[in-house]
């Protein structure tokens, strides 16, 4: 009896745990949510009589050029996810196939990356940039990003995953290195690509530091830039409009895992990442 108790309440604590942390999460967002759909005078003022408005969201479009945001940050999010994606597969491919005896070595120097954080190398990115002249580009904001560690891990994993005897019956029909790969290794790790695709989207969608370093213009700003300028206190202050800004930014990525959760959810799963 005492042991069934016990673990009632030990649920039932877990749950409180749970919903509190999901509320604390969830606070600020529900707070953009209300000051967004309100006029300014009611961005402090929860009442439930108060009135809804979309004004918000005509007068932050109208502002500031989201539109040209919006299209900065679709560019960088597909050329740096489809450029990761071919050379993690690349790479993967070899490292997980390949039987030279240098093969550990490498990828250990490759894992290296996973140690080293982005904002480390930002003055070297930038210097590098300067000098092939990609300052305040969209290619210059992805290009440090092309080569990814942890895609290169993610994929060989699941590379190593699939039998040998697969590549043999593909050799034996006639298909060579490059038809292995593209016919065998990459349907077979589609959960992965799509993990490791979400992640990537989401990491860069909402990456802030480096292309705040490397844009000066309007023309490549990405979104986070852009909505951190139109929120700056030489716009002034309006908690209305700036949530209503910020809703925007963050609408898409809303809309996707909300459309996509349980496949974002299996993919993870199947993927192994925790």
């Amino acid at each position: 009896m005492r042991t069934s108790f016990a673990s009632r309440l030990g649920l039932t604590l877990e749950t409180a745990a749970a919903w509190l942390l999901a509320l604390l999460w969830a606070a600020p967002v529900l707070y953009a949510v209300w000051a967004a759909f309100h006029p300014t005078g009611y961005a402090t003022r929860f009442e439930l009589t108060a009135p809804l408005t979309l004004q918000n969201f005509v007068s932050a479009w109208d502002a500031a050029p989201f539109g040209r945001y919006f299209l900065n940050t679709v560019l960088l999010v597909c050329f740096v996810t489809g450029g990761q994606f071919v050379l993690c597969t690349l790479a993967a491919f070899v490292f997980a196939r390949s039987r030279s005896r240098w093969m550990s070595a490498l990828f250990a120097i490759v894992l290296v990356q996973l140690m080293v954080m982005p904002d480390m190398l930002i003055v070297e990115n930038y210097r590098t940039m300067r000098a092939l002249g990609l300052v305040d580009t969209v290619f210059g904001i992805g290009l440090p990003y092309l080569a990814s560690a942890f895609g290169i891990f993610l994929l060989r994993q699941t590379f190593l995953q699939i039998p040998a005897e697969l590549e043999e019956a593909a050799r034996l029909e006639g298909c060579g290195p490059w038809a292995i790969l593209w016919r065998l290794y990459v349907p077979l790790a589609k959960p992965t690509y799509l993990a490791y695709g979400l992640t990537s989207v989401a990491y860069h969608w909402n990456n802030f530091l480096w292309p705040l370093v490397v844009t000066n213009s309007v023309n490549t700003r990405p979104l986070t830039v852009g909505l951190a300028v139109f929120a700056s206190t030489d716009q002034g202050i309006d908690w209305a409009i700036i949530s209503a800004a910020t809703l925007l930014t963050a609408a898409p990525l809303l809309l996707g895992f909300l459309l996509f959760q349980r496949q974002f959810v299996q993919s993870f799963m199947r993927a192994g990442i925790k």
